[in-house]
């Protein structure tokens, strides 16, 4: 029997999340800076893909999804459009975005784990 990684990718989009929200910090805390260029972290799907975790059917009654089946769509462009006088691309408005967008993961990520822990514990105990 193989590995559950459920916990491995959990906690490596919680890592991911915190380097995020420091980002996104480090953006607000430098709003009023001239010349201080807004960041952003790689999105996260493309840190799943540099990973070595893939999908598997471990049982043959699982459903295979042919990839071409699924449509990818993009949220919002990453590039910067705004600059002040001071040559600040820093927006407060989509750093806030930003920052709920974080939260509404974090809890998602905290909600999953929770569950997976609770399904665990339930089959443990019979």
């Amino acid at each position: 029997m193989q590995g559950i990684h459920l916990f491995d990718l959990a906690s490596r989009q919680a890592e991911w999340l915190s380097v995020r929200q420091a980002t996104v910090s480090g953006n607000v805390a430098n709003a009023n800076t001239p010349g201080f260029k807004a960041r952003d972290v790689e999105p996260f799907h493309d840190v799943l893909a540099q990973s070595q975790l893939t999908m598997a059917a471990t049982n043959p009654k699982h459903q295979e999804i042919d990839a071409s089946g699924i449509a990818a769509t993009a949220l919002r462009k990453d590039a910067v459009t705004e600059q002040n006088h001071s040559k600040n691309t820093v927006n407060l408005e989509m750093e806030m975005v930003k920052s709920g967008e974080i939260n509404r993961e974090f809890a998602l990520n905290t909600s999953i784990v929770k569950a997976f822990h609770r399904m665990m514990m339930s089959s443990v105990k019979g």
